[in-house]
């Protein structure tokens, strides 16, 4: 999936972070990440293409934030892969023994 690809890295993480409190321009998340702009764009293209994040322009700079549909969507996939309450493990056979 996309969404947790988009999750899966560290600084991606961080940017999601960095934008929890509202929009921040790129040369703030640049700065912050201490990221070198190529490094920063790639990031902020995944989650962007993953849904996760919009951005607009304000002159010559970007602003990105936070899609909260897209956060929602994160949190009802993980909720719906959990195991079922009284699940018990499921033996298939002897493959592992």
């Amino acid at each position: 999936m996309t969404l947790f690809h988009a999750l899966s890295d560290e600084t991606r993480l961080s940017i999601i972070e960095m934008l929890r409190d509202g929009e921040r321009c790129v040369c703030e998340l640049q700065d912050e990440l201490d990221a070198a702009q190529s490094r920063l764009s790639f990031h902020l293209r995944v989650l962007k293409d993953a849904g996760l994040l919009s951005d607009r322009r304000d002159g010559r700079w970007s602003y990105y934030s936070i899609v909260p549909e897209a956060l929602a969507e994160v949190h009802d996939l993980t909720v719906a892969m959990q195991p079922r309450k009284g699940a018990l493990p499921v033996f298939r056979g002897s493959c592992c023994t």
